[in-house]
């Protein structure tokens, strides 16, 4: 078995010439990249060249199937949302990342990238967070591991979030809250790079999205591909033929998991839906393809929303984990050649499709999903009979101090 074997292979398309199963020389098209201090270029050609040796390893692959299934609890389910679809006059399908161990898809890449920093022979895994549920996952995964772990959060996210810094806490990590900047996720990442630039040797930066210096997006998308495989081969175990598959996009690593292996179908459109927070008409929104324009943030060339004079502009979401001004590479290159397209959803739109999910089907999902719930919704009213699939990224237990504050828990 190769990771090929668990992820599933994905070949060139030939309609979207610049796709390929791994970006070349670390660009996705004209995005990516490696725009680091040269004290992590090292650093991350030894991540990159240890990641390679662990993905065409047979026993590599076994070992982090064994610990998706028996730990993390995958394969998750497909569940077939039928009130919901009938409210919305579609065929609604729901991939239940929210049924992992911690809560959300986060868990994915963590069991991985721990397994690859323990080859490295890291001795200190750090990690950044804004909804928490990274956080949790790292935190947990080096619990298991035995290593110590350092996670930066900050102050807004860290108030709003509190139940993902106690199961952290619990979990033996140190979490520290970020009080400088925007004090959110970008702030969170800033601060886990200027420590991991301290002790690149000892240090594993473990980053938690499809975004950063290459070869991070290339290895989320990788690890994460599983969510896509596993969806693919459900839906055809049950003849369900999707027309749409629809993921929120902050960095973007559930939906690139999820839509990485549906790219060569020509038939299916893949939807990311970003947050409109409190509506374009606005600056109170974090929504980076439908606004941004080309920029480097954390290491990488990607689209990022910015001031008329070049500064990373402050982001508003309901959503923790969608309140960030860039976006992963691939996603850019996606939107660039057109074979995903990107929309938004406020935070009023969010709240309304979390609570028909509620009622309806029993889930509370995360304010995350929530966006990709009224994505699907309002894809399901412009065009009736379409089967949806949407990936749930995660569940919304994180997120009830916001809900019991009818949604105004934000700074």
């Amino acid at each position: 078995m190769t990771i090929d074997d668990l992820i599933g292979p994905v070949q060139a398309s030939s309609h979207l010439g610049d796709y390929f199963e791994e970006p070349i020389d670390g660009w996705f098209g004209e995005f990516g990249g490696q725009f680091v201090p040269e004290l992590l270029i090292e650093p991350l050609k030894r991540i990159e060249k240890v990641a390679r040796e662990c993905f065409s390893d047979p026993t590599f692959a076994s070992e982090l199937e064994t610990e998706l299934h028996t730990w993390a609890g995958r394969p998750t389910a497909l569940t077939h949302a039928e009130r919901l679809g009938k409210r919305w006059g579609a065929d609604v399908w729901l991939k239940r990342e929210d049924l992992t161990h911690t809560g959300a898809h986060k868990i994915n890449n963590v069991a991985g990238q721990i397994k690859i920093a323990q080859r490295i022979g890291a001795r200190h895994i750090i990690a950044e967070t804004g909804a928490g549920q990274h956080g949790v996952a790292t935190a947990a995964a080096c619990a298991r591991a035995g290593l110590p772990c350092t996670v930066y959060m900050g102050e807004v996210d860290v108030e709003r979030q509190q139940p993902n810094v106690h199961r952290m806490k619990l979990f033996g990590a140190d979490v520290v809250a970020v009080s400088s900047g925007d004090r959110t996720l970008r702030s969170a990442i800033n601060e886990t790079l200027r420590h991991w630039a301290s002790d690149p040797v000892n240090t594993y930066y473990l980053l938690g999205s499809a975004v950063g210096p290459h070869p991070y997006p290339w290895i989320v998308r990788t690890i994460q591909s599983v969510i896509g495989r596993e969806t693919k081969s459900q839906l055809a175990e049950r003849s369900v033929a999707a027309d749409v598959v629809v993921a929120c996009v902050g960095g973007g690593s559930n939906a690139i998991g999820m839509f990485h292996q549906f790219v060569p179908d020509k038939n299916i459109r893949l939807v990311g839906v970003e947050a409109g927070g409190l509506g374009l008409d606005t600056d109170q929104h974090a929504v980076t393809i439908g606004t941004g324009r080309p920029g480097v943030l954390h290491g990488s060339l990607s689209m990022l929303l910015q001031t008329d004079a070049g500064q990373i502009r402050e982001t508003h979401s309901i959503s923790a984990g969608l309140d960030y001004p860039g976006v992963g590479p691939e996603h850019s290159m996606l939107s660039q050649t057109g074979r995903a397209s990107y929309m938004s959803v406020t935070d009023a739109e969010a709240l309304s499709a979390l609570k028909e999910c509620c009622e309806l089907e029993g889930i509370l999902p995360a304010l995350e999903s929530a966006h990709a719930l009224a994505g699907a919704r309002e894809i399901a009213r412009e065009q009736p009979g379409q089967t949806i699939v949407v990936c749930l990224s995660g569940r919304g237990d994180k997120d009830l101090s916001t809900l019991m504050s009818g949604g105004t828990d934000r700074e």
